[in-house]
């Protein structure tokens, strides 16, 4: 077992950046000014067999917008935090109000100003076009960039890593 597996096999709760990490990066911007974002169907199913299996997943982001807003109400995800300096102070507070400790804590981030809250939590992993800072501390350095799996890929090593992969499969394979 990896270094990376063991660390995810204790995980309550994943964070998740979003420009770079749920996204490919890119803002785009209407001429009305209305911020556009694209969002990977696969990463979207990944946070929901994330959910399913008992997986709390929640999204950190330092910046604010409707569209992942939206994204987020569908996909149920209630923790959802946007417009946040202090990622590591927001991750530590919501491990504090279920009675846990950071080491229970993921996050996945891809630019040097998650640096903080990626050494503070258990697991941490980033994506493959992720900042090079990133990727020599992290625990997990995702084969796929940030919009294009990236995410589905760190959701699907935490489910084999807590032996959930097969349950979380079954209803497919039915």
């Amino acid at each position: 077992m990896s270094q990376a597996t063991a660390k995810a096999a204790g995980l309550a709760l994943m964070g998740f950046d979003v420009d770079g990490v749920l996204t490919d990066g890119t803002l785009y911007f209407s001429s009305q000014g209305d911020e556009i974002k694209a969002f990977s169907s696969l990463d979207g199913h990944g946070l929901k067999m994330l959910q399913a299996s008992g997986i709390e997943v929640a999204i950190i982001s330092g910046r604010s917008s409707r569209a992942l807003q939206l994204r987020a109400e569908n996909l149920g995800i209630g923790e959802l935090h946007m417009g946040v300096e202090d990622k590591r102070g927001k991750l530590a507070s919501l491990m504090a109000a279920r009675g846990l400790g950071l080491e229970r804590a993921g996050y996945m981030g891809d630019d040097v100003v998650d640096l903080p809250v990626l050494r503070a939590c258990g697991f941490s992993a980033t994506v493959a076009d992720g900042h090079d800072e990133l990727k020599s501390r992290v625990d997990y350095v995702a084969a796929k960039g940030g919009g294009r799996g990236a995410v589905r890929e760190v959701c699907e090593l935490i489910l084999r890593a807590q032996g959930k992969w097969q349950a979380a499969m079954a209803g497919y394979l039915a």
